[in-house]
């Protein structure tokens, strides 16, 4: 039997960072202080510097383990626990650019799944480190994954206040857990029993979240095709459950058969058919579902199976649920909104998006940010002349006061507007005194058809009650209609 490498005390101490460093939330506190302790081993390097000086160091050490030795095999123990970590760090970064590359054309191309230019260059470099093939297939895998989760986290949802930072951080969590190490080794295939409760006001960024969390899943690598089994374009599917009335609730989120009501003419497949097994399902405005719809979604989260309406065939169910509801995490917790059973499974995360007036409170440079962000997706290109005059008509025409009640998407029409008439007034509330009065005139004079008049009734009931459920009981309407009301008439 061969004789067992060992690692120098010294191997050990940087080697076990490097550990740390690969399974650390990249947008933690925690990480920085991972690069100061690794910043010991290199004073002299300024802090631009380091992971490079790093990959460097981790590069010339695995050059000397493998001077002496057959690869992982030679280690035991904790020594071969450290020694693969190295060798996944080096693998990770020599990659990252293609990674990346895959990433944006796998955007571009939208459907189809495609071909890993790099799989044979990067299988062969991790077998000849002594990985077996299904380490190696998991691994490409699973840096594929932390690619797409940093590169969606990262660059979709921008801003340096502290709610940003925390608020991505909570997303990378709810991707990988707070142990990746665990994650990597129990939990990557098994995400789907962790559904996520995504609250935050209308606009603050909602389903840009819920986005970036179900195009991270795990997709496996597909060695005969050198794909992966499923493009991330595909494995997430969206529906606002507001936009449909309760009859048509059921077929949009199972499906149905032909014939199997009025108006079915054919096969109709629902998004929990259409979710593909490593993807994720977004139901947005889940606050406003009914009780009957609230039990039948339970049945897909605890059994997940689910049956089109009109059939008696089960089918199952194998991705994550992410929900969202601008309903206060007050109702929420106090049983307002769902059922218990409903919210118990349901919510095996709640992360709140943080409001764009937070945001700026806590660090006023956002707005500049956010600004330059949207000039920049919107002309293409970054574009401070731009930035400068959008800047120039919110500072004059807005104040510094303004709280943005339609948070990130109000701030993106506002630049549409800047862009193309120099001038944006805001969102401001409409008072109340002049609606009373308009009515009136419009009741008085004929005017206004029945819907318009009772748009302007809810929105009046709404500024005195304060909620929804207060103005559907005093209008004998439910919830879902006074919301629809009132949203026409601030619009």
């Amino acid at each position: 039997m061969p004789k067992k490498s060992r690692l120098t005390e010294e191997q050990r101490n940087f080697f076990s960072l490097v550990s740390e460093a690969i399974y650390i939330n990249p947008f933690s506190d925690k990480r920085q202080e991972i690069d100061l302790r690794i910043a010991g081993f290199f004073p002299e390097v300024p802090g631009p510097g380091l992971i490079e000086k790093t990959l460097e160091e981790v590069k010339a050490r695995i050059n000397d383990l493998e001077k002496n030795n057959g690869g992982i095999s030679s280690y035991q123990g904790k020594d071969r626990t450290l020694v693969e970590n190295a060798y996944l760090f080096d693998f990770f970064y020599r990659f990252r650019d293609r990674f990346d590359r895959l990433i944006k054309d796998q955007m571009a191309t939208e459907e189809t799944s495609i071909k890993v230019g790099f799989a044979r260059q990067a299988i062969a470099l991790l077998q000849s480190r002594g990985f077996d093939f299904e380490q190696i297939y998991h691994s490409i895998a699973l840096c594929y994954q932390i690619r797409r989760a940093f590169f969606f986290i990262r660059d979709s949802l921008i801003g340096q206040s502290p709610a940003m930072k925390e608020f991505r951080r909570k997303l990378w969590n709810n991707v990988f857990t707070h142990d990746m190490s665990l994650y990597t080794r129990y939990l990557w295939n098994r995400m789907e029993d962790f559904s996520t409760l995504l609250l935050g006001e209308t606009g603050t960024g909602k389903g840009t979240a819920a986005m970036a969390i179900g195009r991270s899943g795990y997709i496996p690598f597909d060695e005969k095709t050198q794909t992966f089994k499923e493009s991330f374009s595909r494995s997430f599917v969206s529906l606002n459950l507001s936009q449909f009335p309760e009859t048509l609730m059921e077929s949009e989120l199972f499906g149905h058969k032909k014939g199997s009501f009025t108006g079915a003419f054919e096969d109709y497949k629902g998004v929990f058919e259409r979710c593909s097994p490593y993807g994720a399902i977004f139901l947005d405005e889940i606050g406003e579902i009914s009780v009957p719809v609230q039990v039948k979604l339970l049945q897909v989260l605890q059994e997940r199976v689910f049956t089109p309406v009109g059939s008696r065939m089960e089918s199952r169910f194998q991705g994550r649920v992410i929900a969202a509801t601008n309903r206060s995490f007050d109702e929420v917790q106090n049983r307002k909104v769902f059922r218990d059973d409903f919210f118990y499974r349901l919510c095996s995360d709640i992360i709140t998006v943080p409001t764009l007036r937070q945001r700026i409170q806590e660090t006023p440079g956002e707005l500049d940010t956010l600004l330059a962000f949207s000039v920049k997706r919107m002309v293409g290109t970054e574009s401070p002349e731009y930035t400068d005059m959008v800047r120039e008509v919110v500072d004059r025409q807005l104040g510094p006061d303004y709280e943005w009640p339609g948070n990130v998407r109000e701030l993106e029409q506002c630049v549409r507007r800047v862009l193309l008439n120099r001038t944006y007034t805001g969102d401001r509330k409409k008072d109340m005194g002049d609606l009373q009065a308009g009515l009136v005139s419009g009741i008085e004079e004929g005017s206004l058809d029945a819907q318009r008049l009772l748009s302007g009734y809810c929105r009046l009931l709404y500024e005195r009650l304060k909620t929804y459920e207060e103005v559907a009981k005093r209008t004998c309407l439910d919830r879902r209609t006074v919301k629809k009301y009132i949203l026409e008439w601030d619009n």
